[in-house]
């Protein structure tokens, strides 16, 4: 059954553990309802798990809709059919126990689908792409459903057609390969190994990899060089084991994040001309000044 709230604090459906009121919040519980809610251009953004997403710390004057409930997936032979709010590390450990190989890498992700294909996620060699062969989508300009296959989705790293053509994941099919689930199972631990290794795990509340790579190069080396490891901004510290992360201490609000991006952003511009492009996805009010340095973040 749907449920819908009003001026909802979204701080605790965030893994960054950041973010005001929103005015709305709508959490339909199947793919009817979510259709239902998206043709009455009522809400701003539709999210799942809010695993990449800063929230502003200020009330914020936008609607979202959460997918979280619509979380339904079944497996036929190689072929995996997944609803957008389902999470990836439920769906890579069914996997494995039928030896299916291919969402390896999904064991320590805390994403759901939508959001994993939009932005086809990918780690230790192993993309959403990779296995992908169709979705429903929703297209908010024409109003309809579509059933696209993999080459009308433009993916490429870290990024697919889907926020570029205003489409809105509903589900989609995946075909993975048979394998021994002995050999699954210690690729998995390899890649929980490096997570526990190279990344904070969600005891320090983050949102994963703050910017993406540069072609060729890695924002987290250049990070690094630029001795961006341990650096503070109120709450918010960059990760003293990877530099593209930055954790939450304790009581780290939206513009202490984005102050310590900004920085982070300026010292790797300052140093190497590169502009790093951030991973994460913000959600707040425009002409404040977090929001301002956002943009200039985010300009090509």
């Amino acid at each position: 059954m749907m449920e819908i709230f009003e001026n909802y604090d979204v701080k605790k459906h965030t893994t960054f553990k950041i973010g005001g009121r929103v005015r709305k919040a709508a959490f339909p519980s199947d793919i009817k309802e979510l259709i239902t809610l998206l043709t009455t251009d009522e809400y701003d953004y539709v999210l799942g798990n809010c695993s990449n997403v800063l929230f502003s710390s200020e009330d914020i004057n936008k609607s979202i809709i959460f997918t979280e409930k619509i979380n339904s997936y079944f497996i036929n032979g190689c072929k995996v059919h997944v609803s957008c709010g389902t999470k990836g590390p439920v769906v890579s450990s069914e996997c494995q126990k039928n030896s299916l190989s291919g969402f390896e890498f999904l064991i320590g992700f805390p994403g759901s689908f939508g959001g994993m294909i939009s932005m086809n996620s990918s780690a230790h060699n192993q993309s959403i792409s990779d296995c992908f062969i169709s979705a429903d989508v929703y297209s908010l300009k024409d109003k309809n459903i579509l059933h696209l296959k993999k080459d009308e989705l433009g993916f490429k790293y870290r990024t697919s057609n889907i926020a570029k053509k205003n489409y809105i994941v509903l589900s989609a099919e995946f075909e993975l390969k048979k394998s021994p689930s002995e050999q699954i199972d210690e690729m998995m631990q390899r890649n929980i190994d490096f997570r526990k290794t190279h990344q904070p795990s969600l005891t320090y509340p983050n949102a994963g990899s703050i910017f993406k790579n540069p072609e060729n190069d890695s924002a987290g080396r250049l990070l690094d060089l630029c001795e961006l490891k341990g650096a503070k901004e109120g709450g918010a510290e960059v990760f003293k084991n990877h530099a593209n992360f930055i954790i939450n201490t304790g009581e780290a609000s939206s513009i202490d994040v984005i102050n310590l991006m900004y920085k982070m952003y300026s010292k790797v511009l300052e140093k190497y001309t590169i502009k790093l492009n951030p991973e994460i996805k913000y959600i707040g009010n425009e002409g404040t000044n977090e929001s301002k340095l956002w943009k200039i973040m985010t300009e090509n």
